[in-house]
This record gives C-alpha cells, sequence and structure tokens, in this order.
C-alpha cells in the first residue's frame, strides 16, 4: 500500500488514454484438430510519445470464456469471465505501423467457441517504466465464422475491465488486511496473493491450490503512520503460479481500493469510521 497519487497498480494508473490506429489479424478454427488459430498480421496509426516521437509496440492476447453465450446475456452485472490462454506477440522497434506475423494456437472443443471473447491488448513496451496502453480490440467469437481462415480489421478502442472473480477482504484502520476467500472460475495451477506490489510495503500469502471458493483466512498487518493509512490505497494481487518450475507466474486479476478510489468508497469509509471493529467486503477481481 502507498499514496494513491504514487503507487496506484499497473492496470489502475492509467492516464488519459489517446486510441488511435488500427490492427489487422486472422481467425480460423481447425475443426479436425479441435484448434483454435490466432494469427497477428499488422498494425497501422499508433500514437508516438509526445518526446522520442517513436513507439515500440506489442501486442498481448486473451482468451476469455464467459461460460454462456453472449447473445443469451441478459444479467445487469457484469459477466464472470474466466482467461483460458494468454500469448505474447513480439515487439516490434521503433514503428508505428508495425508487422507482426506471429501465430499462436489452442486446443479448444468446438461447443466452447461460441463462449469465447479474443482480447488484444496494444501497448508501447518501456524498458524502464510500466508499458503505455495504446487501445484494445475485442471480438466475440459467437459473431464470426471462422471455420475458414478469416482476415479481420479493427480499430482500437478504449481498454475494458474483465471481470475474472471476487475476494472477501476485511480492513481494520491500523491498518490490518484480512484475505478471506477468493472465489473465481477454477484455474488448472495454484495461487498466491500478493498485497501489494510496490514498494513502500507489501506482503504475500500463502500458495493455495486453487478452487471455486479458495479460503486463505490470512491476515497482513502493516505499521504506517496515521497520515499514511488516511491517504494510502490497497493493491491485491492474484497470480497464478504454473506447475512448470521455470515458468513465471501470470497476474489472474487486481483488486483496489482506498482513498480516491470512488467504487470503493463505501469500504474505505466504513474503516475509517471504526477504530476496532474489522470490516468485510467483497470486492470485484478485475484485469
Amino acid at each position: 500500500m502507498g499514496s494513491h497519487v504514487e503507487l496506484l497498480s499497473l492496470e489502475d494508473q492509467q492516464e488519459e488514454v489517446v486510441v488511435q490506429g488500427s490492427l489487422r489479424f486472422s481467425l480460423y478454427y481447425d475443426q479436425l484438430q479441435s484448434r483454435l488459430v490466432v494469427t497477428l498480421l499488422e498494425a497501422w496509426g499508433l500514437p508516438v510519445r509526445d518526446l522520442s516521437r517513436s513507439v515500440d509496440p506489442f501486442v498481448r492476447v486473451r482468451l476469455l470464456w464467459a461460460g454462456q453465450e453472449k447473445e443469451k446475456e441478459e444479467q445487469s452485472s457484469p459477466s464472470l469471465q474466466c482467461v483460458l490462454h494468454e500469448w505474447q506477440f513480439h515487439m516490434v522497434k521503433d514503428s508505428s505501423s508495425p508487422t507482426f506475423g506471429d501465430q499462436f494456437s489452442c486446443s479448444l472443443e468446438e461447443e466452447d467457441v461460441p463462449h469465447i471473447t479474443i482480447r488484444f491488448e496494444v501497448k508501447d513496451f518501456d524498458q524502464f517504466s510500466r508499458h503505455r496502453i495504446l487501445g484494445e480490440v475485442r471480438v466475440h467469437l459467437c459473431d464470426m465464422e471462422i471455420s475458414y481462415p478469416l482476415e479481420v480489421i479493427k480499430d482500437l478502442q478504449a481498454p475494458q475491465k474483465d471481470l475474472v472473480g471476487e475476494v472477501l477482504l476485511f480492513t481494520l484502520q491500523r491498518l490490518e488486511v484480512g484475505l478471506l476467500k477468493i472465489r473465481a472460475p477454477p484455474q488448472p495451477s495454484k495461487i498466491s496473493v500478493l498485497c501489494n506490489q510496490f514498494k513502500l510495503r507489501h506482503q504475500k500469502s500463502t500458495v493455495k491450490t486453487w478452487r471455486d471458493v479458495t479460503v486463505f483466512n490470512e491476515v497482513m498487518m502493516f505499521t504506517l503512520p496515521d497520515p499514511q493509512i488516511r491517504e494510502c490505497c490497497i493493491v491485491v494481487s492474484v497470480y497464478e503460479i504454473p506447475a512448470a518450475k521455470k515458468s513465471s507466474k501470470l497476474l489472474v486479476g487486481q483488486v483496489t481500493f482506498g482513498k480516491g478510489k470512488s467504487s470503493e468508497d463505501e469500504h474505505w469509509s466504513l474503516m475509517m469510521r471504526s477504530i476496532r471493529q474489522p470490516i468485510a467486503k467483497w470486492h470485484q477481481l478485475l484485469i
């Protein structure tokens, strides 16, 4: 946790994004092999940095599974997503109109195809700081015929979050953060929780096997002066730890709340008014 001005999470700390440019890619579902093939071809018209007048773009792709077809969703709240696969295409140095040509594929049963949304995130690589988000493209496979290779051109849109689960936390004013439960679709691995990922203070939970509801019941205590407690924000990052030891951990989602986070004002305000009573609340886990 830390000052809400300087220590927002990587995903939440977004200045106003100037969205421009387009993306060209192709999609193909091989029915004989039950494989989805995603080929990133090129992008153009990407915005350059103000000072260097350059951009080093790369693209991250996530396959999101909603568990029900898009046209049948009638809930007012956002549907719960599950990240089935995640790939990152190579970075192209100093080009606002890069050519990629990379291809990824994964096994996917035909009955699952209509439930899939593919999210292309276009970012500007930065070796020394966080990567700049340039925009995103989403395609819903229920709307597309991809039994033959289909080439698609779409303009970049402003990036949005996806709901991948919920985290039950309690807070105490002094400051204690209790990680109670995580509720999310099961993943084929284990998870760990980092609260939070920045340098002022952070702690890690134990590693748990993922279930529909994963129980932690762990308390993380932070000793901070009262002014810092009142001005800080808390980031809880949930990671999947792959079975292969050489594989790096994958971010499942994040919860960010505290002063200045309007969506979490209720929990934060209750905590500030409560001296000894822990305040528990479910928070959306977003990616």
